[in-house]
Formats: C-alpha cells, sequence, structure tokens
C-alpha cells in the first residue's frame, strides 16, 4: 500500500467533550443504581465542583437528558430521575451521547431549517417582554463585539431567546440540544473568520427589526440570510470529505 493511502486511511483520535464524559457518569451511577427513578440529583454547582468542569457542561448535560425524558426538571424541588426502565435508559444515553455530534454539515442544516421557523413564529408570537429581552441580548453582543471580546454566550443566548419568543418550547429544547455541538465544531475547526462577529452584528439587527415589526415573512428571510454562509461553508466541507 502506498504511503499516501495509508496517510489517508488515519483519522483523528476522538476525545469526549466534557458534556459528554457528565452524560457517561450519570448513566453508570443510574445503570448501577446509585440513582434510581425518583432519585434527586445533586444542585448543578455541586455537581460542576464534583465532575470538576463548569457549571455550563454540567447544565447542558442535564438539558440533554432531560430533553430526552431521562431527567425531568421542577423549578420548586429541582431535578430527579426519571422512571424510565433501565435498559431503555442506557440505550437512549448511547444515543444522545453519539447523536451525530460530528455530522456538522447535519447540525447546521438541522439548525438552519429550525431557527427560520423559529425567527417567523417570534415574529408573529412575541410579547413586549420579549422583544425587550432580544433587545438586551443584540445590545449585549454588540457590546462585547465592539470591544473585540469573545461574544458566542451572547450569540446563543439571543438565538435562544428567538426560539423562547415563538413559544414553542420543543423548537427551545432542540436549539439547546444543538447549539453547543455546533459552537463546538465552529470553535475546533476554526471555520468563521475574524470579521464574522461584525458581520453577524448588522444580520442580527436585521432579525430583530423584522420580529419588532411582526412580520414573519421579513424575520425569516433575515435569519436564512445570518445562517446562509456557515450553511454553504458547512456543505462544501461535507463535499470535501
Amino acid at each position: 500500500m502506498e504511503k499516501t493511502t495509508i496517510i489517508e486511511t488515519i483519522k483523528a483520535i476522538e476525545v469526549d467533550s466534557p458534556v459528554d464524559k457528565i452524560i457517561r457518569q450519570l448513566k453508570h451511577l443510574i445503570s448501577e443504581g446509585h440513582l434510581k427513578p425518583g432519585d434527586r440529583l445533586p444542585a448543578e454547582r455541586v455537581l460542576a465542583e464534583k465532575f470538576g468542569v463548569g457549571r455550563t457542561y454540567v447544565r447542558d448535560a442535564i438539558r440533554k437528558l432531560e430533553f430526552y425524558g431521562m431527567l425531568k426538571t421542577s423549578p420548586q424541588s429541582g431535578t430527579y430521575v426519571s422512571g424510565y426502565n433501565i435498559k431503555m435508559i442506557e440505550g437512549v444515553l448511547n444515543d444522545i451521547i453519539t447523536f451525530n455530534k460530528d455530522d456538522f454539515a447535519a447540525l447546521i442544516e438541522a439548525r438552519y431549517y429550525l431557527e427560520i421557523n423559529a425567527a417567523r413564529l417570534a415574529a408573529q408570537r412575541r410579547t413586549e417582554e420579549d422583544l425587550a429581552i432580544l433587545q438586551a441580548a443584540v445590545a449585549d453582543y454588540d457590546l462585547r463585539t465592539k470591544h473585540k471580546e469573545n461574544a458566542v454566550q451572547e450569540d446563543m443566548f439571543l438565538h435562544l431567546k428567538i426560539a423562547n419568543a415563538a413559544k414553542n418550547s420543543v423548537f427551545e429544547s432542540m436549539l439547546l440540544m444543538l447549539l453547543p455541538d455546533i459552537i463546538r465544531n465552529i470553535i475546533e475547526k476554526k471555520i468563521c473568520g475574524d470579521n464574522r462577529g461584525v458581520q453577524a452584528m448588522a444580520e442580527h439587527h436585521e432579525i430583530l427589526t423584522a420580529i419588532a415589526d411582526k412580520d414573519p415573512d421579513a424575520a425569516g428571510i433575515a435569519m436564512a440570510a445570518h445562517l446562509n454562509d456557515i450553511l454553504q461553508i458547512s456543505r462544501e466541507r461535507k463535499i470535501e470529505m
């Protein structure tokens, strides 16, 4: 076999993200009976200290598990293990961990169509309170970007709040699942250029204006324009692979 052919067969070593590791540990605790249906999980702060990671990772893991029905969260009493059969839990948790997180094109395409419709619904259903939250989120993103600071969290918050304004909990939950892995891919693969943050500022304002005007068509078009660059990049990379 030629050297070039051998090199082409070598694949990068896959490393679990902190979120995956948290999910795996929770799976082990459940399958071994240390966490039983109805048991309450320790607080996020306590879990973050025990896992040795930031609370954001713990929160993302819990949200993924909650989305699939493995955990249930009550604002008053905390997060509990659901009453599913252990074998079912093990199967679904494995699916969560391997959830197409490295199929970047699929993640971006799913986000593209989900967020266009979320923006359209937000324009139709947003309240004045929603609008105020979106305006503040756009302002926060603008401020960090103008100061050449990392605004990833502000960007994620804005998109989640648009989904929230759509008044469809499934849209919001799906976006909560997609965004962490999308952002991880974008950062690791260095996909966005240095000027992308500045360009996104203007695009955010277009989306915000359409939602403020309660114009669903304009909101959908503005969101499509905002996400089109990354959609095309993801498709080109998939073809190259």
